[in-house]
């Protein structure tokens, strides 16, 4: 073919070519540098591709797009619905009533079969596709470099070695190594399911996390294929695209598991062309219909051995049909067995069954469940493990700044998400929040915090078009600072024309920190920042906000702010007190911030300076020090009481979380999923223990020792969710597993029953369960489960 000349005159690198990098790894990748994958893919980091080596490489490569399962045919759903031992036993009871000439009786029974098929037919094909969701989060288009120039083009014509050009906003379109980066930062909660956007940079260090330092989930100089990027600007070299990424992956182990034959059906039709149907397309057992598949098998065999018994005895005895004394006694004997065998056969079990499970939907709806299979009902209230994720189920997904300290003196923010409503109480309990309670310390550390950040804080309408939700629009880790600062009656929108910005020195993950300068306005000949007189021999018209790591900030601190808005030197001994104030915050899991000011008169540089570094080293110091913001990911009100709801129902609850291992426990903690006096190392796992060679995980056996006794697992990969739900399903447990992220959707669909979120869910993730939680609540799960129960007694 034209397409074999064109790779036969100009070949071009294959995968197998370089094999040795384990492209299902990105690992191989950024422990490369850009100059030597570069030379592996034979591209130009100046010029890019040209239009011959993209022809080439898609004919190599093929497209940069997920592969889309083909959806059962609804022909092939309805009959699947017949692949049932009651279902067979009806079947055959309606043939031979209407053999019989029973007609009523076996037209029914072929009545209430048929419509039980269709209801089950309709409910299934309706469902969203995971994978079509999955597909849908590409970018549609990318800029990329091309014959040396920067070239709009359709994201699935990029191939490997295309240079790509990336700005805020953009969806990354393929994995993609780094090699220049500014300030970039990139959401990947689409993969890790964790929130917080993460810094990238082009030159981070290629070398695995060393011992006894945790792993992290995504490597720092890559961006991968789906995520997003929420600031800075990069350029990298694609490296792999479509089902070779990590996208693809999460994609394949879909497929694998929609695709993986049921155990029974694979053993009864080996070699079978119809058997490979319904080995493919059927899906797994629930406990229910196992139940009724055993009880269909007794009953079988019963009515089976009652005919033949009754068929020995017609024939010893001689029986005759009165009404027709010229029929052999074998015929009236064989009418007179099929009719007891019959008799036997429950034609009602299916319909009772069915409107069960039905009335069953309508009231999960009332406990903010959506059931979107109608078997999920009943699996749901014979769980005996429930696997959750942490963000968004059992906390609210909401960072809130819940502890202030300054003045050595630490403050309770209360109130729970992105709502403005609570107050800043000192321990005593004294509101601290109103401008007349005299803290101006408090004040001018929500005031910089403002002031150095670009989030603000809006009221949206809801989707009803009556409700409405505050939304903060920016960077995640600003959220908190605004939402802390709108409590205490500080907002962007009402101090932006007093205080205007002069300078911004973004965050870096070299700097650790962010820097304002703003013009400070003059009052009665005094410089007033909010309520704070800021000193000096001459009034000062600027003032430089400094927000970030609190070592950093602290080793260019000379001063510390007093509640009264007194400057004071800052000795050694205050110093490591602040110190012990982070580390005591930190060990609460709490993400803390340290805020800082400087007033100033002029600009410490040339006004002509244009180096971003430059600016910030005459900026930076001296500071002085205002005070901590402690924020964390509170939980969800009610999730203690959930927990202890299960456990006195022995039913086990598993945290599964991409954070770290400190941070999980300290939420299991909270929430008493680890209950006092509990030993954190014996029920609490970083998922790196599952497989401590790289990707080879433990015998099943060791696994099943490690799931058996934990409780927490932390730093989880979408592979290593799977492998705990197996491990959970080989020791016996009807596995439940939560999850709202595209990383979840495997597991969700490897679980006996997977629950999506209903608000913060992706397509993808709703698309892979059986059930949506329409609240994204932990509590609901548990009380669907209570319903369910109840639901799977009276069915018994």
């Amino acid at each position: 073919s034209d397409g074999e000349l064109l790779l036969a005159a100009n070949p071009v690198p294959t995968r197998e070519s370089f094999a040795t990098l384990n492209q299902t790894d990105e690992k191989a990748w950024h422990q490369r540098s850009t100059e030597l994958i570069s030379k592996m893919l034979n591209t130009n980091l100046e010029r890019g591709l040209n239009v011959m080596d993209v022809e080439r490489r898609i004919l190599r490569y093929g497209y940069n797009a997920l592969e889309e399962e083909a959806r059962t045919p609804v022909v092939v759903l309805f009959l699947l619905q017949f692949y049932n031992l009651i279902i067979a036993m009806l079947l055959f009871a309606a043939v031979a009533s209407l053999a019989l000439q029973e007609w009523v009786e076996g037209i029914a029974i072929l009545a209430i079969v048929t419509l039980n098929a269709g209801v089950a037919t309709y409910q299934e094909h309706s469902a969203s596709n995971a994978l079509e969701a999955l597909a849908s989060l590409s970018s549609p288009q990318s800029l990329v470099i091309r014959d040396n120039m920067q070239q709009v083009v359709d994201s699935k014509q990029l191939v490997p070695g295309d240079i790509v050009i990336l700005v805020t906003g953009d969806v990354v379109p393929a994995d993609i190594r780094l090699f220049t980066s500014v300030d970039l930062k990139c959401n990947e909660m689409l993969l890790t399911g964790e929130s917080e956007d993460v810094p990238k940079k082009y030159n981070a260090p290629m070398h695995p996390a060393g011992p006894g330092k945790p792993e992290k989930l995504t490597a720092s100089n890559m961006v991968f294929s789906s995520t997003t990027i929420t600031a800075g600007n990069a350029r990298g070299i694609i490296v792999e695209t479509g089902m070779h990424t990590r996208v693809g992956s999460i994609a394949a182990l879909l497929q694998a598991k929609s695709g993986a034959p049921d155990e029974a059906a694979k053993k009864k039709w080996i070699r079978n062309p119809i058997g490979d149907c319904i080995a493919k397309h059927r899906p797994k057992l629930t406990p229910l219909q196992r139940a009724l598949h055993g009880m269909g098998q007794i009953m079988g065999l019963l009515a089976l051995a009652v005919a033949v018994l009754v068929f020995i005895v017609g024939m010893v005895r001689g029986t005759e049909d009165p009404k027709h004394p010229s029929q052999p006694v074998w015929v009236t004997t064989l009418m007179i067995s099929v009719s007891v065998a019959v008799s036997a056969v429950p034609e009602g079990l299916p319909m009772v069954v069915t409107i069960c499970l039905s009335s069953g939907t309508a009231q999960m709806v009332k406990k903010n469940v959506l059931v979107r299979k109608l078997a999920a009902v009943e699996t749901l209230g014979a769980a005996s493990v429930i696997c959750t994720d942490k963000t968004g189920t059992l906390t609210e997904g909401k960072m809130t700044a819940v502890k202030l300290w300054g003045d050595f003196q630490e403050y309770d923010i209360t109130g729970k998400g992105f709502t403005p409503e609570g107050a800043i109480l000192s321990v005593d309990g004294v509101k601290q929040a109103a401008p007349e309670a005299g803290n101006v310390q408090v004040r001018a550390t929500l005031m910089a915090s403002v002031l150095c950040s670009n989030t603000q804080l809006k009221q949206v309408e809801g989707e009803d078009g009556e409700t409405s939700r505050w939304v903060p629009f920016g960077n995640s880790s600003e959220a908190p600072l605004v939402v802390a600062a709108a409590k205490a009656g500080i907002w962007e929108d009402n101090i932006a024309d007093d205080y205007p910005r002069v300078v911004e020195v973004p965050f870096s993950s070299s700097r650790k920190m962010m820097v304002t300068v703003n013009a400070v306005p003059l009052v009665n000949g005094t410089a007033m920042f909010d309520t704070l007189s800021l000193p000096g021999d001459k009034p000062p018209n600027l003032v430089v906000n400094v927000k970030g790591a609190p070592n950093y900030i602290l080793r260019n601190c000379t001063q510390y702010c007093r509640k009264d808005g007194t400057f004071e030197p800052l000795t050694d001994a205050q110093r490591n007190e602040i110190t012990d104030a982070v580390d005591a915050l930190s060990s609460q899991a709490l993400r803390v911030l340290a805020v800082a000011i400087r007033p100033l008169s002029e600009l410490p540089y040339a006004r002509d300076c244009d180096d971003v570094d430059e600016k910030f080293a005459a900026l930076a110091k001296p500071l002085v020090f205002l005070g901590l913001v402690a924020s964390i990911d509170p939980e969800r009100d009610g999730v203690r009481d959930a927990i202890a709801t299960a456990r006195a129902a022995s039913i086990r609850t598993v945290m599964i979380t991409g954070d770290y291992l400190a941070t999980a426990v300290a939420i299991a903690k909270n929430i008493d999923l680890l209950q006092v006096g509990a030993d954190p190392e014996a029920q609490a796992t970083d998922c790196t223990q599952l497989r401590p060679k790289g990707d080879v995980y433990l015998p099943s056996a060791d696994i099943d020792a490690i799931t058996s006794r934990t409780l927490v697992f932390a730093r989880a990969k979408p592979e290593d969710k799977i492998e705990i739900v197996k491990s959970l399903q080989r020791q016996g447990l009807i596995a439940a597993m939560t999850g709202d992220g595209v990383n979840d959707a495997p597991a969700l669909k490897e679980a006996d029953i997977g629950v999506a979120m209903g608000i913060s869910g992706t397509e993808v993730a709703k698309g892979a369960s059986d059930m949506i939680l329409t609240d994204d609540n932990f509590c609901s799960i548990v009380a669907a489960v209570e319903k369910g129960r109840v639901i799977y007694a009276n069915i018994q």
